[in-house]
């Protein structure tokens, strides 16, 4: 059995690209901005995740049975970046869906 927060990162990635496939259609995906801010976004991830879960003196603690064990670089689990990069573009796609909106009703 998969462990709850895997799935759910997981899911909550895959319903945000849907979000942007089936419905938003913004064109995040292809703009080279949005992988300059996902890439600035997991560096930064990495060094304060990194902090907060490294297994040697843990400020954030993560039941066992709610993930895999797979923690990568250093002491982060993997389950956190699928959450982390989801929360973000789904920012970003609702940010960009109210600016075209905005600009529709000038």
């Amino acid at each position: 059995m998969i462990p709850e927060y895997t799935v759910a990162s997981l899911v909550g990635l895959a319903l945000v690209v849907a979000v942007e496939v089936g419905w938003l259609h913004t064109g995040l995906f292809r703009d080279r901005a949005y992988w300059i801010a996902m890439a600035i976004n997991l560096f930064f991830m990495v060094l304060v995740d990194g902090w907060l879960t490294k297994l040697s003196a843990p400020i954030v603690l993560y039941s066992a049975d709610a993930k895999t064990p797979w923690r990568f670089p250093w002491d982060i689990p993997v389950e956190d970046f699928p959450f982390g990069i989801a929360l973000l573009t789904l920012v970003m796609l609702l940010w960009d869906r109210a600016g075209r909106r905005r600009e529709a009703r000038r």
